[in-house]
């Protein structure tokens, strides 16, 4: 009840991730599909499954042959295959039922399994429950330092599939504001993966309050960093907002501004302040 805001007692603005980060960060858990993400479970070395359920506000095992009796419930509604409807060029995902994701109410018992999977709706799902104000689309993300072009290539084409899937899946679109990833490496030739992302955006421009700029800071050199910054700049427009995300130090923040970025999120200034350092304006005091 309250969502996020009530949760933190905070009155102004939230944006979300929609966890494609971890594809990257948890990238040797992970297990890419055009489904979604698969994820290893890293707190559970063992071979069966563990079913969780909560009475009178206690967990409480119940039995293995129960968790795989409701495996595909527990992650709240089993979906059938994607169809397409001929007439949207859009997936359809429906669950077995043929009632919509989002009218799931997702009261099923919590399972600690082995395996995950996190798919676009999902993601828009949770997104949508806890009611942060910005919202992230479920891209695909490659460590901008992978040297794999086919790679690049199929997360470039998937991000925009994932994107429509997320379209769909959005209940809220008239309070929360969706914002696309734009993905394709450090490839900003003529025609290239960041230009067939790009061109892709436009085409759905009208569903896009904002858009990010992904797949960086992820120990590529600094002048191709900033190359990309400005490459997604110069073909965003000007009226929406422009988000890089995971950026940055102070001296990016100075670059990037000035390329045309307005929003960014990193963990520099929560951990340096672990160690007694605060920014600040003006000049460094003493």
């Amino acid at each position: 009840e309250g969502g996020l805001h009530e949760f933190m007692g905070w009155d102004r603005n939230i944006l979300t991730d929609s966890g494609g980060f971890q594809m990257v960060s948890l990238l040797k858990l992970a297990e890419i599909t055009e489904e979604g993400v698969t994820f290893e479970n890293p707190f559970l070395d063992r071979g069966e499954e563990i079913g969780i359920c909560e009475r009178d506000g206690q967990e409480q095992a119940y039995p293995d042959e129960t968790v795989k009796n409701n495996k595909k419930r527990s992650a709240g509604q089993s979906l059938s295959a994607p169809t397409i409807n001929n007439n949207t060029s859009q997936y359809d995902y429906t669950d077995k039922n043929n009632e919509q994701l989002q009218q799931s109410d997702h009261q099923y018992p919590k399972t600690k399994s082995q395996r995950m999977l996190l798919r676009p709706e999902d993601s828009i799902y949770h997104q949508n429950n806890i009611g942060s104000d910005i919202i992230m689309a479920l891209d695909d993300v490659v460590s901008s330092t992978a040297d794999d072009r086919i790679r690049f290539e199929i997360a470039t084409y998937r991000t925009l599939r994932w994107l429509d899937r997320c379209h769909a899946a959005h209940r809220r679109p008239h309070d929360q504001n969706l914002f696309p990833i734009v993905q394709g490496g450090l490839d900003t030739s003529p025609g290239g993966l960041r230009d067939i992302c790009l061109a892709g955006f436009r085409l759905r421009d009208e569903k896009a309050p904002g858009y990010a700029i992904g797949g960086l800071a992820g120990g590529e050199s600094k002048d191709d960093f900033w190359r990309v910054v400005h490459h997604c700049c110069c073909a965003l427009p000007d009226t929406k907002p422009r988000y890089l995300m995971g950026v940055g130090y102070p001296l990016d923040l100075v670059v990037c501004t000035a390329l045309g970025v307005d929003m960014y999120d990193c963990v520099y200034p929560t951990r340096t302040a672990r160690f007694g350092v605060a920014l600040v304006d003006g000049e460094t005091p003493g």
